[in-house]
């Protein structure tokens, strides 16, 4: 049975992928799992530590399912970089959590705040690395990809229609072969 802790993480990243960071609150967790908040801030003193936390979870989760930089090729590591959003919305029909938090990003703690922009720094990082050598405007490509998947998400949930992620992944795929083959 899981620990008290990662219950905890575990209903708060759900509650927040689907409604926001602001709307949910320790009461929602604790009801949900049968105990006092109270018990809640023994694991965290406040909301913010819960988001932090969070963060750095899901952060370390999707790159432990990315992997190392380099290793693939870069149309295999484009793949395999959808593939994180893609698994996210088949599987759990949920929204990538720190695409949530950076749209409320200018009404989040800043350690919250922070915690998000270093996630997305670091993909853009691995995107980077990821690329063969000799790629000009590896920055502006691995943003390109960045926001592309991440927008095809967004899409996707909102209009009900996962195949627009599928497609997303597939285009970036297929430009990663041609361009770079």
């Amino acid at each position: 049975m899981p620990e008290t802790r990662d219950q905890i993480l575990d209903l708060a990243e759900r509650a927040i992928r689907l409604r926001g960071y602001h709307a949910v609150s320790f009461r929602d967790i604790a009801d949900e799992l049968g105990i006092k908040s109270a018990s809640i801030h023994y694991h965290f003193r406040h909301k913010e530590d819960l988001g932090v936390a969070m963060v750095e979870r899901y952060a370390k989760r999707v790159h432990t399912y990315v992997g190392d930089a380099g290793i693939l090729d870069w149309p295999a590591a484009v793949g395999q970089f959808g593939a994180v959003y893609k698994r996210a919305l088949h599987d759990e029909d949920l929204q990538c959590l720190c695409g949530m938090l950076a749209a409320e990003s200018a009404g989040l703690p800043d350690p919250v705040a922070a915690k998000v922009a270093e996630f997305f720094k670091t993909n853009l990082a691995w995107l980077k690395a990821s690329m063969p050598e000799g790629v000009e405007n590896q920055t502006l490509l691995a943003q390109r990809v960045q926001a592309e998947i991440q927008g095809a998400m967004t899409l996707s949930v909102s209009l009900g229609r996962p195949e627009i992620l599928n497609d997303t992944v597939e285009r970036l795929m297929a430009a990663a072969h041609s361009e770079f083959a």
